[in-house]
């Protein structure tokens, strides 16, 4: 089963648009779609804003429908003038760059686990590869793999853009990616992580990421759309 957690509610309905035989489950406040997609099983939910929202969502899934995988599709602000705005980042890794124990410490970005501290959590290198491969067949859209950071805040200044990047060597920052990569390793899951670029390097101040949200989810669902075909 393929486990598909959208940050948006207009993504999940372009995936479902695809769907068939489609069966919800309100779990934990969220609704779950069990379906089949290209003859496939998959499970498609939105998991809300934030660290918390997509952490809990990726273990009710993971604990719920026991995926194979699971892929995490949204939308995401530039660090780096490698991409632009509708440009596709596939995250090669992802970090929680506002987790900051440096007080005691730790370095920003670490995060205390069970087994011992880790900062960057890896992406699955066969889904990302696929993911890839499916991005680079969208028209005039530049396809960038590389590490991916989330935190509890929308940043739109340059400056805090440009910190982020340097200090992560990050080339997108998004609110949920590590979280749901954190809930994955713990639950023993492989993950992948898939984001549209909304708003560049320009202090935009979210104009730019509420004007080109529809046009970064149809990029999304096609590359989700491919992605499920040769899965």
């Amino acid at each position: 089963m393929i486990g598909i957690i959208c940050a948006m509610q207009l993504e999940a309905d372009g995936i479902l648009a695809l769907a068939e035989e489609k069966i919800f489950d309100s779990i934990n406040s969220m609704s779950f779609c069990r379906c089949k997609i290209h003859g496939k099983d998959a499970v498609v939910v939105v998991c809300g804003v934030g660290k918390v929202n997509a952490a809990v969502c990726a273990a009710t899934m993971i604990n719920s429908y026991k995926p194979d995988i699971v892929i995490n599709c949204g939308v995401a602000g530039a660090l780096s003038s490698v991409v632009s705005i509708g440009d596709i980042v596939i995250a090669s890794k992802t970090v929680e760059h506002d987790m900051n124990l440096t007080a005691l410490g730790d370095k920003q970005g670490e995060v205390s686990m069970p087994d011992g501290k880790i900062m960057y959590f890896e992406c699955d290198k066969n889904a990302r590869g696929l993911l890839a491969a499916c991005a680079n067949k969208l028209e005039n859209t530049r396809v960038a793999e590389g590490i991916v950071a989330s935190g509890d805040i929308f940043i739109s200044d340059r400056r805090k853009r440009l910190l982020i990047n340097d200090r992560f060597n990050a080339v997108a920052c998004e609110m949920e990616g590590a979280a749901i990569g954190h809930a994955c390793r713990c639950c023993k899951v492989p993950f992948a992580v898939l984001r549209a670029i909304s708003d560049d390097l320009d202090e935009n101040k979210g104009v730019d990421f509420e004007r080109f949200c529809v046009s970064a989810a149809e990029k999304t669902v096609k590359v989700i759309d491919g992605f499920i075909t040769e899965y």
